[in-house]
């Protein structure tokens, strides 16, 4: 397992794929257990991004297959990384001795530089995906998904959905669970599943200003199966609903009742990732009047059906 690094590249898109691999090492002891190499140009100390210097184990130039996974790293100097032509070349040549090619964050420019992603799906940190799409127009990109899977080339959304993506690895090496003992030792979330949505609706939206609001986000999260209607949540702060509904829209961006109802997709999504409750459970648990009117409303949040992103978080996407 090769982790490519280079001139500030992002320290957490490294360690976000190496410490979950020694940790499935000394939990489950696999029967083929991982190699984790970190190569760089030369093999020269790499000075990354937060302005920390991390020893590389391989020069990349001196390196040789056949790998079994190679991932390329993401960080404030991909630019100069996916117009260094060696470096690009390297990792084009160490891509055809791999069984798995993958990128982390804006390591995706790299790949594309090299040819890799042309005429596959692929995603990137969401702030650089648009700039990758004009840049590659061979390339599609999908800015929503944490991760992507597009035959043996995989394609992370950034930074700590590395640990996401690395965890899909283990799964699809040695097995869900140790995948989950794994997770749990990260404490992480056991296992977000690639087609969930990069940006979380509780970090995408601004920090609300008002106390009033913000306190009124905290209830929604803690209690999605509670009456969460405009008129409840405004006498709950104290407001009138044309009130609420105005500082839903200055503070978060949308009104109370589009704000409830993709609060209960998420939490719809964790309870589906993660628990074996029937639909009709996880739709009454998470405040929708059936399963579907979740469908409904998950299928627009997330552009499938609660059902088929079940079966993605619990196995493998299909080459």
């Amino acid at each position: 397992m090769v982790v490519v690094g280079y001139e500030a590249a992002e320290l957490l898109d490294i360690a976000c794929v190496t410490t979950p691999l020694a940790m499935a090492n000394g939990i489950g002891a696999p029967t083929v257990p991982y190699r984790v190499r970190v190569a760089g140009p030369a093999g020269a100390p790499l000075v990354c991004g937060t302005g920390l210097t991390l020893a590389a184990d391989e020069a990349l130039e001196r390196l040789a297959g056949p790998l079994d996974t190679l991932i390329v790293s993401g960080g404030v100097g991909f630019e100069r990384a996916a117009a260094d032509a060696r470096l690009v070349a390297h990792v084009r040549r160490l891509a055809r001795e791999s069984r798995r090619v993958a990128s982390v964050c804006t390591g995706a420019a790299v790949l594309a530089a090299a040819g890799l992603l042309d005429g596959r799906r692929a995603t990137t940190h969401w702030r650089y995906a648009r700039r990758l799409a004009d840049e590659h127009p061979q390339v599609t990109i999908d800015p929503a998904p944490i991760y992507v899977r597009d035959g043996n080339v995989y394609t992370a959304a950034g930074v700590t959905s590395a640990m996401d993506l690395t965890l899909a690895f283990i799964e699809e090496d040695h097995g869900p669970d140790l995948a989950r003992q794994v997770a749990r030792d990260l404490v992480v979330y056991l296992q977000r599943p690639g087609n969930q949505a990069q940006m979380s609706l509780f970090t995408s939206a601004p920090v609300p200003r008002d106390g009033l609001v913000r306190g009124l986000v905290e209830h929604i999260a803690a209690h999605p199966a509670a009456d969460l209607s405009a008129t409840a949540l405004a006498a709950r702060a104290g407001v009138t609903p044309r009130h609420l509904t105005r500082l839903f829209n200055e503070q978060l961006g949308r009104a109370p009742a589009r704000y409830v109802r993709y609060a209960r997709a998420e939490a719809a999504a964790q309870l589906l990732a993660s628990t074996e409750l029937p639909l009709e459970a996880v739709a009454d648990r998470c405040g929708f009047g059936s399963a579907e009117a979740m469908r409904q409303t998950f299928t627009r949040r997330y552009g499938v059906p609660p059902s088929r992103f079940r079966a993605t978080a619990r196995k493998p996407q299909p080459q």
